[in-house]
């Protein structure tokens, strides 16, 4: 099926290119981030909208005390290195030429290469009133709403806040969910994070707080190691707002190898969490893993997978895995949760185990993948999602 809104936008100044795409709407509105990296296309974007329709879906709760509604999905993509000094002017400049879209039928946050605070005074000097204000007619109190969501993304959990947490918790759920249906001891898991930003930062502190011993973690400088287990807390104390570490706070058995060392690593959980396209046919050769926890979006080609596949290695994707990020965002706006970390985490562990164990469930019942069996659940919800609420489909 063929997006609803697929459009290029050029930087008058710089020529960097940036793209929004609308998958579906429901009730008139999407939701999906906005990332910003050296590279992004039209085609990336497009695949991650129709993840994001994916991802609302999965989260359709037909209970009628729940108030977050499934959005459609969508997403925007600026071709740049956050990391060059003219990108926040970029970073503007799209946001005031596509304000008409976020005024109205795109609800965004962050993504890979952008924080929620940059794009937040970004969107103020483009003159936005939020990035979420085109889902603000769909609210019962607005103003409530908004102050409950900045309260939320107010609050900070041994210093990290819980906007990033949240996404973190919700990867990290996936992975124990998948651990406990294997009967495998959180004790002696080793792990192995590609990415210490927002969304592999918090997944590997749940992990590690969780009992696994996170053994790699890999940033754009290289891929830091250690058998015995590294220290999270001092690595993410460390990091830069990009995730890259300061390699001062490295012990003396830590070890720094080439970038893509992550790959190869002596862990039974790998954690892509940076970049798409991570994973393809022929690195896949390299990865002794167990289990593939997609944190990031599209990391893992699907040519790739089904080569991981033939090897006995599962891939958990991504909309299931990387879901409770915007769920989170809506649960809280909504008024389904409070800003209150205990119980944000409460709730999305609840709604993640259950959609994995689902998700591992149908897999194992069907003979399939869990990517296959997860496009199966969200494919059959949606033509729920388009009778109850309406739905471009």
């Amino acid at each position: 099926m063929s997006p609803l809104i697929s459009l290029t936008w050029q930087d008058h100044i710089t020529g960097r290119k940036g793209y929004l795409v609308v998958d579906r709407l429901v009730r008139g509105v999407s939701s999906g981030g906005l990332r910003m990296r050296e590279g992004c296309s039209l085609e990336e974007v497009t695949g991650l909208a129709r993840g994001m329709t994916m991802k609302e879906a999965l989260h359709f709760n037909d209970d009628p005390s729940a108030r977050y509604i499934p959005l459609g999905g969508a997403k925007g993509g600026i071709d740049c290195d956050p990391r060059d000094p003219a990108a926040y002017g970029i970073l503007v400049r799209y946001l005031r030429a596509l304000r008409p879209y976020i005024e109205t039928v795109w609800t965004m946050g962050e993504d890979l290469g952008l924080t929620q605070d940059l794009i937040d005074r970004a969107a103020g000097e483009a003159g936005l009133v939020s990035t979420v204000q085109a889902i603000h007619p769909l609210l019962d109190d607005e103003e409530a709403a908004r102050r409950r969501l900045a309260d939320a993304f107010a609050v900070d959990v041994d210093g990290i806040g819980l906007d990033e947490l949240a996404g973190g918790c919700g990867v990290a759920e996936a992975a124990l969910t998948a651990l406990d249906r294997a009967k495998v001891a959180y004790d002696g898991t080793r792990v192995a994070v590609q990415g210490l930003g927002t969304m592999g930062g918090a997944t590997a502190r749940f992990l590690h707080r969780a009992g696994l011993t996170v053994v790699a973690v890999a940033d754009v400088k290289g891929t830091i190691v250690c058998p015995e287990g590294l220290d999270v807390e001092a690595l993410l104390a460390a990091r830069d707002a990009f995730g890259t570490v300061d390699r001062a706070v490295l012990r003396p058995g830590d070890r720094e190898l080439p970038g893509d060392a992550w790959l190869s690593a002596d862990a039974e959980i790998l954690v892509p969490a940076a970049v798409s396209y991570a994973i393809d046919t022929a690195n896949q050769a390299r990865i002794k893993a167990r289990w593939i926890v997609e944190a990031a979006n599209m990391p893992v080609l699907a040519e790739a997978e089904e080569l991981l596949a033939e090897r006995g290695i599962t891939v958990l994707p991504d909309i299931v895995v990387n879901s409770g990020t915007n769920a989170w965002w809506w649960w809280t706006l909504f008024g389904d949760i409070g800003p209150d970390a205990d119980v944000a985490f409460a709730h999305t562990r609840r709604s993640m185990r259950a959609l994995t164990e689902l998700m591992l469930a149908r897999a194992e019942a069907g003979g399939t993948t869990p990517r296959a069996a997860a496009y199966a659940i969200a494919t059959a919800r949606l033509p729920l999602i388009a009778e109850r609420f309406g739905h471009y489909l």
